[in-house]
């Protein structure tokens, strides 16, 4: 039924919706060329994208090791071998990576995520055989000093203080996840446990170092203004010579049934309270049925898509019970996850009032199918946001380089819009009904204890944002 309480143009916003999936599939003919892929000899899988705007390259490695990976008593040792990666081969001493990059006029930097550690340059196109023959050459010949690594284990320690211990909002989404997965890959922290970092030795990081660094356990990504045939002979150059090393990639740990919501208090020095609230659903790489992916990627759209989501529109601005508050899912991830929803009680409201509300939307949810101009728009908004990502070199790599990594393969991002705009208003219900439940609920409320002590900011490191 057509909801009678709005005259919103939801047949224009269709056919919106439809233009931008044209104007979005324009933009991937004009900007970036084919996409081109080989698996070496070695089993190092190369991909190269051609994208003629501009005379640059940006090349990322991706290695399929994260912290979904490391079991108890290891936490953070793929974080901490990030740092390492830049502290010199015999041929590269410390430093000298990045001092090379900078003086060709390049960026360089690595992140580390639950499901991969990446590294990656942007360059002048002809400069992209230096990126290839430095990633090659600390691939396997890192040193990994001991004086280093005890520095870079205190800097990891103080990053871990600064970016979760002393931000009581990271500090809660760190607990939520804990509470939720007893066992799944999710459950412990990208940047590690302190208990762990304070244990881990030189040693485990060389073991961990042999096991997941090598060809055969890594994808070469290349976006740019490149000849690809030209790009794959500097791979064979420079990565074909290393071994492999037969690493294979155990799955993701199984997780026991929920039976029953959980729930987890933080108390910590903040300014204002928070509450946080995850349900356990799956990814598109572990759904049965990937139409339920999608529909959850609409469903967390419908709620914090914009200022005209529900969130903002009912929760924030229309009963003021918030000051803000959101929804997130991650359609990428290699294991089971969460999807969330998370606010801020506005003054004069209480983080139950506001927990409420948010389990209120979710039962909406359950009860009312989502109207067609809702859908129209947020389908909208998903195709926009698409054209502008194409825009950027360095984001297209990621995606390919994300969707390799996690075992979906690059191909699933040129799905992406089509399989958005096949979404169905009983569709977005049936996840709502089938996920949003009691007993796939976690909840983790932030009590304030007073207010936070000011600390500096962290000094700059490699390393991007951890999750």
């Amino acid at each position: 039924m057509r909801d009678t309480r709005t005259a919103f143009p939801w047949r224009a916003v269709r056919r919106l919706a439809a233009g931008l999936a044209l104007a979005w599939a324009a933009a991937a003919q004009a900007g970036a060329g084919a996409v081109h892929e080989w698996t070496l000899p070695n089993g190092l899988k190369l991909i190269v994208k051609e994208d003629h705007r501009a005379p640059v390259a940006v090349s990322q490695i991706w290695y399929k090791v994260g912290s979904g990976d490391e079991p108890a008593g290891l936490t953070g040792i793929s974080h901490l071998l990030e740092h390492m990666m830049f502290k010199g081969t015999p041929r590269h001493p410390a430093g000298e990576f990045s001092r090379i990059i900078a003086e060709l006029g390049g960026r360089e930097n690595a992140f580390t995520g639950r499901d991969y550690t990446a590294y990656f340059q942007r360059l002048e196109r002809s400069r992209l055989e230096v990126a290839f023959a430095l990633e090659a050459d600390r691939m396997r010949n890192l040193l990994l000093p001991p004086e280093e690594f005890e520095k870079e284990r205190r800097v990891v320690m103080e990053e871990r203080r600064l970016r979760t211990e002393d931000r009581p909002r990271a500090l809660t989404y760190e607990r939520l996840y804990a509470a939720a997965f007893l066992n799944g890959p999710y459950g412990q922290p990208v940047i590690g446990w302190m208990e762990d970092l304070e244990r881990l030795t030189v040693a485990d990081l060389r073991r961990w170092y042999r096991r997941f660094y090598a060809p055969d356990n890594a994808t070469l990504v290349v976006v740019g203004d490149v000849d690809p045939e030209a790009v794959r002979r500097l791979a064979e150059r420079h990565f074909g010579p290393i071994p492999r090393a037969g690493t294979r990639r155990p799955p993701p740990r199984g997780e026991p049934r929920q039976r029953g919501p959980r729930r987890v208090v933080v108390r910590a020095p903040a300014e204002v309270p928070y509450v946080i609230l995850g349900w356990k659903v799956p990814s598109l790489a572990t759904a049965a049925d990937r139409r339920e992916a999608y529909a959850l990627e609409v469903l967390a759209a419908v709620l914090s898509g914009g200022e005209s989501a529900r969130l903002p529109r009912e929760l924030v601005r229309r009963r003021r019970i918030a000051a803000a508050a959101g929804a997130g899912y991650d359609l990428y991830a290699r294991a089971d996850d969460l999807f969330l929803m998370d606010g801020t009680p506005a003054e004069g409201r209480t983080v139950a009032e506001l927990e409420g509300a948010l389990r209120a939307e979710a039962g909406r949810l359950k009860r009312e199918p989502v109207t067609e101009a809702e859908l129209a728009r947020i389908k909208a908004q998903v195709v926009a946001a698409r054209v502008y990502e194409r825009d950027s070199m360095f984001y297209q790599a990621m995606q390919i380089g994300m969707l390799e990594t996690v075992g979906l393969g690059w191909r699933t991002a040129e799905r992406y819009v089509e399989a958005v705009r096949a979404v169905t208003p009983a569709e977005v219900q049936a996840v709502a009904r089938k996920y949003l439940t009691d007993e796939r609920l976690t909840v983790a409320v932030l009590e304030p204890t007073g207010r936070p002590a000011r600390r500096s900011p962290p000094a700059p490191a490699h390393g991007g944002p951890l999750r």
